[in-house]
């Protein structure tokens, strides 16, 4: 019998846990993007304009509040390299301090938003869509405390391999957002109807929802909570913020060049904003899925360095890359040679489909890198490296691929295929540079 190479007994002996854990992650990844399809479908009946309003509406918010809570992130590093080397103690003071800087945030983003949303008119934006968008962010707003507190909440759990309740979790909240939507949105049953603003409600009452499911999980799960010294460590406050500052700026830096990116869109054709659009949420329900692998190898890289086993990190790493390298493979193989199939799942508008084919079949070419790219900055992140993803972003994307692709855009009139050509570029540039970041750290482990 021919021996089975090392490196292929270490590849079968991670994939098991490994899928284990990034197969829900992903699924609850999805299942954010599902309550934002489920909210543009209910608003959708209203008029083009509620549409608009919600877009504006998620945009304006998540730019706060998503960025402020990847402040959090740095949990990740430390419960999991907690968990690893069986430290209840110390993963319990990471969540008490997360969950005391989530309480910090709340305040400091609801401020924030309150004093954007009246500038929305002097962005340019639509009046019709303003008058929408107000009461919509308004109420949104509120639904700040239960998003952040359960952003602490999931990286504790999911840092201990509790991925499956989170799972639960989103698909309980999506069926809480249908019903509110339904409630709220059209005033059924005897609910008030507010139009646009009770999608919001509904979204918030799904993420009261998604703390009360995550808060019991973990009540249950830790049973003695009332052990626990519940007082602030403003040393370990400032090693979560030291490990999320660079992420939080990472994330920014990837949020904002993709706003940007849709604000220049809106400068073309209808139809090529349209397209622009189906391609924007098709790479973003794509992105979903190497999302959540990135999450677990996360979690599997803490927890292998926690245990003292660097060489077990570097196997969980690779394994996530090529994990995440078959899924993307997928995407981009429909992608190049089905665009227009996939634009006709979103519109049946021929001019619509004909703009989004081929910036679809543009965003083929970078799915391979965009996989590599987020699946690494998890895997650093469990070694504790958020500055390296941060760096490469912002080199990648603002001083290389959207000056580019306005260049391309507007230089030589290339339209939205020009932009996103551009941005392609960046993100190949970015996951390159990340898999060599981590080539190099991998190596350090073995």
């Amino acid at each position: 019998m021919v021996p089975v190479p090392s490196h292929v007994k270490n590849w079968r002996q991670e994939l098991r846990p490994m899928l284990h854990l990034a197969t829900p992650l992903a699924l609850s990844e999805l299942g954010w993007m599902a309550m934002g399809i489920v909210d543009t479908m209910f608003v959708g009946r209203l008029s083009a304009e509620a549409i608009g309003a919600i877009s504006v509406g998620t945009t304006v918010f998540h730019t706060l509040a998503i960025c402020a809570g990847g402040l959090l992130l740095g949990l990740d590093t430390l419960v999991a390299q907690a968990a690893g080397a069986k430290d209840r103690a110390d993963s319990r003071r990471s969540l008490v301090n997360g969950l005391w800087l989530a309480a910090l945030l709340i305040p400091i983003v609801m401020v924030a938003v309150r004093l954007i949303t009246p500038a929305l008119s002097g962005f340019g934006v639509n009046p019709d869509v303003v008058d929408d968008a107000v009461p919509y962010i308004s109420a949104l707003n509120w639904s700040t405390a239960p998003l952040l507190l359960f952003f602490a909440l999931r990286r504790y759990l999911q840092s201990y391999g509790a991925a499956r309740p989170i799972m639960w979790t989103l698909l309980g909240a999506n069926l809480v957002n249908v019903a509110g939507n339904w409630l709220f949105v059209f005033g059924n049953l005897g609910a008030p109807r507010l139009g646009v603003a009770g999608s919001a409600w509904a979204t918030f009452w799904s993420r009261v929802f998604m703390l009360a499911a995550l808060a019991a999980v973990a009540w249950y799960r830790e049973r003695d909570l009332t052990s626990i010294d519940w007082r602030p460590d403003l040393h370990r406050l400032r090693e979560i913020l030291r490990l999320g500052l660079p992420a939080a700026g990472q994330m920014a830096l990837e949020f904002t060049v993709w706003t940007a990116a849709t604000v220049l869109a809106g400068r073309f054709a209808t139809e090529v904003l349209a397209g622009h659009q189906i391609a924007l949420m098709v790479v973003s329900t794509t992105f979903m899925m190497p999302l959540g692998i990135s999450a677990a190898a996360a979690v599997r890289v803490g927890q292998a360095l926690g245990r003292g086993d660097p060489r077990g990190a570097a196997h969980s790493g690779w394994t996530a890359v090529g994990l995440g390298t078959v899924v993307m493979s997928c995407t981009s193989v429909v992608l190049l040679f089905f665009p227009a199939f996939v634009a006709r799942l979103f519109t049946p508008d021929a001019a619509v489909i004909a703009a989004a084919s081929p910036i679809l079949r543009v965003t083929a070419f970078f799915q391979l890198f965009d996989g590599f790219q987020v699946v690494v900055t998890g895997a650093l992140r469990g070694a504790g490296d958020t500055r390296t993803p941060m760096l490469c972003h912002f080199g990648g994307y603002w001083l290389l691929g959207f000056p580019f692709g306005s260049w391309l855009a507007f230089g030589l009139s290339m339209s939205a295929l020009g932009l996103w050509m551009g941005l392609s570029l960046g993100v190949i540039t970015i996951g390159t540079a990340l898999l060599v970041f981590w080539r190099r750290a991998a190596r350090r482990f073995e």
